[in-house]
């Protein structure tokens, strides 16, 4: 394994981010499939721990998944299989702006929450290359959950408490990924969510995954779920019970030209 310069901000938290984050719905990858047949082999370049791979691998014949950060992928959905060489998915250390697959190899590039930390330039022309003619790069993103019921002013305090220590590309998540410089014609894509019932346990785990809360707490030395522990704790209730919680997820699909 080769060691990789890039914004490295989930190895530290690696074990949260696997998890505490959410599960995409399979009308994501329905979306994606309406597009790309099913004997297509894909890239998926920034796969963290597998939140994405899974839903790739049930689907299409070949995933190779990639990550910079040998820490995520050590806690990846497929580690143990892809190790023992079982499986339909491989997996990799190497940037999102790299790829080792052959030219005009693939019938989809597949980005779960996580174009924003890539050099895009590069990265789309690698697109380019691995591409089959007509192959499909499909790029998602979900912001901020709504705030659930009767947690407004917890949640908003929290958020204020970490508001200054996202980084520049969070605002990009936010925004849907507006503006950038997609290659190849736009694909309609519908407006999705990411939806998950958590207990208390599990949803305090999910702030803790995210990277302007590590940052803070590495600034300042306090960690700042702990901080809001006990409001968060009141507002949602009886600690074992459930809320529904939802991520607005915007899609983008791009097909490259035959």
């Amino acid at each position: 394994m080769q060691r990789n310069d890039f914004k490295d901000h989930f190895s530290a938290i690696a074990d949260s981010y696997a998890t505490s984050r959410p599960e995409y719905p399979d009308a994501l990858f329905d979306a994606i499939a309406a597009h790309v047949p099913a004997h297509s082999e894909v890239w998926e370049p920034g796969c963290g721990s597998g939140q994405a791979t899974r839903g790739l691998a049930a689907r299409w014949a070949r995933v190779h998944a990639s990550d910079p950060s040998a820490q995520q992928l050590q806690r990846h959905w497929g580690h143990a299989a892809a190790m023992r060489g079982e499986g339909n998915v491989r997996l990799s250390v190497a940037p999102g702006e790299r790829c080792e697959l052959d030219d005009g190899s693939l019938g989809l590039v597949a980005v779960a929450q996580a174009l924003h930390w890539f050099e895009r330039e590069r990265f789309f022309a690698q697109c380019e290359r691995v591409l089959a003619p007509g192959g499909v790069l499909a790029a998602w993103c979900y912001g901020d959950f709504e705030i659930p019921e009767g947690m407004d002013a917890a949640v908003s305090a929290f958020r204020a408490d970490i508001d200054g220590y996202w980084q520049r590309e969070n605002a990009e998540v936010r925004e849907g990924y507006a503006g950038y410089g997609w290659p190849f014609e736009a694909l309609p894509a519908p407006a999705l969510w990411v939806g998950a019932r958590w207990g208390l346990a599990r949803f305090l785990g999910y702030l803790n995954s995210l990277s302007a809360s590590e940052r803070r707490k590495l600034a300042t030395g306090e960690d700042p779920v702990y901080a809001h522990r006990s409001a968060l704790s009141r507002a949602w209730g009886p600690p074992d019970s459930e809320r529904e919680l939802r991520w607005p997820l915007t899609l983008h699909l791009r097909r490259k030209p035959v």
